[in-house]
């Protein structure tokens, strides 16, 4: 016997609340003191719209770090890290974590936004990005593109850095957005060293 079906989101219901979260993930990502008044003006809704959608702030930060696990994990699945050359795989991976880059440095720029958050990479088991990404790494060190020589996870954690600094340098402004990518891939790929 099923369960009562839950009923869907009206399209303008559905609209409504991920530009709450989008914005919610990017207000937080700058300025982690900011209002439910702030966030509801950069989503372009009224403030009672807002509570209407989440009755206070620990609930929309719930569903803002729920949100964007689940944005990250889909822009990592799209990029098809596992087709292709491993060099332009990894461009493709550069590329989709910059694309979610207000999501990344909402859950990561704080370590008290994942609190209390029970992550599927805790322990043993990486999420199925992260798994993709660690595969990808592996195949690029046995096609000799990536040294095979420096272990896996810290070019896993350096490709996080490198991202997450190039995001961070974009929101105080000092590179321009659309030149994150482009950055990080030169710095992945050729380090600093002069060619």
């Amino acid at each position: 016997m099923r369960g009562t079906p839950v009923p869907a989101e009206s399209g303008t219901r559905s609209r409504t609340r991920r530009a709450i979260l989008a914005a919610a993930a990017s207000v937080l990502a700058r300025n982690r003191t900011a209002t439910l008044a702030d966030i509801a003006a950069a989503a372009d809704v009224g403030r009672s719209t807002l509570h209407r959608y989440f009755p206070d702030r620990d609930e929309l930060i719930k569903a803002a770090v729920e949100d964007s696990l689940r944005l990250i994990e889909q822009a990592v699945a799209d990029a098809a890290i596992d087709q292709g050359p491993p060099a332009e795989a990894l461009r493709r991976l550069v590329a989709a974590h910059v694309e979610v880059g207000d999501r990344l440095l909402f859950l990561f720029g704080d370590p008290r936004t994942l609190e209390g958050v029970t992550l599927q990479s805790v322990g043993e088991r990486p999420t199925a990005g992260e798994r993709a990404m660690l595969d990808l790494i592996e195949r690029g060190q046995r096609a000799g593109v990536f040294d095979p020589d420096l272990p896996v996870g810290w070019i896993q954690h350096t490709l996080w850095a490198l991202v997450y600094t190039g995001l961070e340098a974009a929101a105080l402004g000092v590179l321009p957005r659309h030149g994150v990518t482009a950055t990080v891939i030169k710095t992945l790929e050729n380090g600093i060293r002069r060619p």
